[in-house]
């Protein structure tokens, strides 16, 4: 991926509860799998907070520090000042150009395709149309949409659906 470009996107959406970060942890490792490099992004509308308090990293940010980066030998965090809630695509580009595949929980609303996580016992309809990106729905009851449907334990046949529609 050149920098300036982001790697194809895809949103797991579905009403609260519905199973969504369940499925997403079921489908990670067979993209993984595929000697894919996936990243995720969870959006959160209320906030977050990833340092804690007494943590020097917290002290930093505390004290004015713009970003504060940790650094380990297996991970590194970031947490950084945002003026604006960013768009999927300004994360993307800026700052995971170098996946192949980004994977959200979340940003339902967003015009990325989706796969909505769907569960008989919620009694609510689909959040998404196919006209709004509904690429897939994983469910545990047949539904009347004009998209693949997949058991929720079908993670693999989810991936296939993934590669083979979203990667060049």
């Amino acid at each position: 991926m050149h920098a300036d470009r982001h790697p194809p996107i895809v949103s797991i959406v579905g009403k609260s509860d519905a199973g969504k970060t369940t499925f997403i942890e079921k489908l990670l490792p067979r993209l993984v799998a595929r000697g894919l490099k996936v990243a995720t992004v969870k959006h959160d509308v209320h906030g977050f907070s990833m340092d804690h308090e007494g943590k020097d990293s917290f002290r930093h940010k505390q004290a004015g520090a713009s970003v504060s980066m940790v650094s380990s030998p297996t991970s590194i965090g970031m947490v950084r000042n945002a003026d604006h809630d960013h768009s999927l695509e300004e994360l993307a580009t800026r700052f995971l150009s170098d996946m192949d595949l980004v994977i959200t929980e979340g940003y339902k609303r967003e015009g990325w395709p989706k796969i909505e996580v769907h569960r008989q016992a919620m009694r609510t309809g689909l959040l998404a149309t196919p006209q709004e990106g509904l690429l897939a729905v994983a469910t545990d009851e047949p539904l009347d949409v004009a998209v693949p449907q997949f058991d929720l334990d079908d993670a693999e046949g989810v991936a296939d659906l993934i590669v083979r529609t979203l990667l060049p």
